[in-house]
């Protein structure tokens, strides 16, 4: 696996890595993480096509989806009094 590009973003860090003939979307904030696999060949032009995914209205879901994540963890961490 290697990083092809990191995008810069103010609410999260964005990686761009490629692996067995795939694109994945790695997006971190804090110590929760979302990927996404694409394949190579569902793409006409590449990594081109990895940023033109990226756009706002994905980040906004992403970010939304970071506060769920936050939430469901949180709830559990505290079920078990940690």
């Amino acid at each position: 696996m290697r990083i092809i590009a990191e995008l810069p973003h103010p609410e999260f860090k964005i990686s761009i890595l490629n692996m067995n003939q795939k694109f994945i979307i790695k997006i971190e904030k804090g110590s929760i993480e979302q990927s996404y696999k694409i394949p190579e060949m569902d793409l006409t032009d590449g990594v081109n096509s990895v940023f033109e995914l990226l756009d706002e209205a994905f980040l906004k879901t992403v970010s939304l989806r970071f506060e769920e994540m936050k939430k469901d963890f949180k709830e559990t961490y505290f079920r078990y009094n940690y």
